[in-house]
């Protein structure tokens, strides 16, 4: 009788363990099926006033920072932040080891054969800035045998290294130290992206540097992901949603003081 009983108790305690696993299971899945993904998104936190470290709070900010919030909650999903230099962001993308990147990307037919961007959200260019009390250089051709700084696995330096006559070009893994050396006296002009060479003016060098010349270039800022990316749709759409809304000109306006230029 006894050794019946307890036969009974554990095919109960074995069906009642069943359940219980298969309860759980279906829990689990359903909450797989309900979450927010969430994404590793690439950015070079070098790069003002897009990206950069605010010493203060000891969090990141910035003009990509804020549209990247924005584009986030649009497309609903979450993101953890992936710092990094600028150049290892296009192979980590082809890698799929980040899921997207904004870091003032800009949008090229080299970089379009092997990753896919959003719509564009920026438009800017490249300029020339040189030291205050400077007066011979006013134009491109004006840096032949000059000693050019910039930032390297940039658009900044894929232009740089078409100019001729150029003295020496100097690549820098961070504008900053462009920028430093300008004003050292060691390099006579730095190339770059106008609205961060605007920024550095403002923040840090007004009345030692100057713009000079025209701009170079046109340039154009995309959202950048792996080639065939599930994403580049609701990224559209979520960008598009985030400019019709009017939260696009507020961010402007925050970081670069004035209304977005119509299109």
């Amino acid at each position: 009788m006894f050794g019946k009983t307890f036969k009974q108790l554990a095919v109960g305690f074995t069906l009642a363990g069943s359940v219980l696993l298969a309860a759980c299971s279906a829990g689990n899945a359903s909450d797989n099926e309900g979450s927010t993904p969430k994404l590793m998104v690439g950015t070079d936190t070098s790069y003002v006033p897009f990206e950069f470290l605010d010493q203060a709070s000891g969090e990141y900010v910035g003009f990509d920072i804020d549209l990247l919030k924005a584009v986030a909650e649009e497309a609903g999903f979450e993101y953890e932040l992936k710092p990094m230099d600028f150049t290892g962001i296009i192979p980590a993308l082809q890698t799929q080891n980040l899921d997207l990147a904004i870091a003032g990307i800009t949008i090229k037919p080299e970089r379009e054969a092997v990753i896919d961007f959003s719509d564009s959200y920026y438009d800017a260019g490249t300029a020339i800035l040189v030291r205050a009390d400077e007066e011979e250089i006013n134009t491109v051709d004006d840096l032949k045998g000059k000693i050019v700084a910039t930032k390297q696995g940039t658009s900044s330096y894929d232009y740089a290294t078409e100019i001729e006559g150029l003295k020496d070009l100097v690549p820098f893994p961070n504008i900053d130290q462009a920028y430093m050396e300008l004003q050292k006296g060691s390099a006579d002009a730095v190339i770059f992206d106008l609205p961060n060479i605007q920024y550095y003016i403002k923040t840090s060098a007004e009345g030692k540097v100057k713009i000079t010349g025209d701009l170079l270039e046109g340039q154009s800022f995309g959202i950048a992901m792996p080639k065939g990316s599930e994403w580049k749709e609701k990224i559209d759409a979520a960008l598009a949603e985030v400019i019709d809304n009017g939260t696009y000109e507020e961010l402007y306006k925050k970081w670069f003081g004035e209304a977005p230029p119509e299109k």
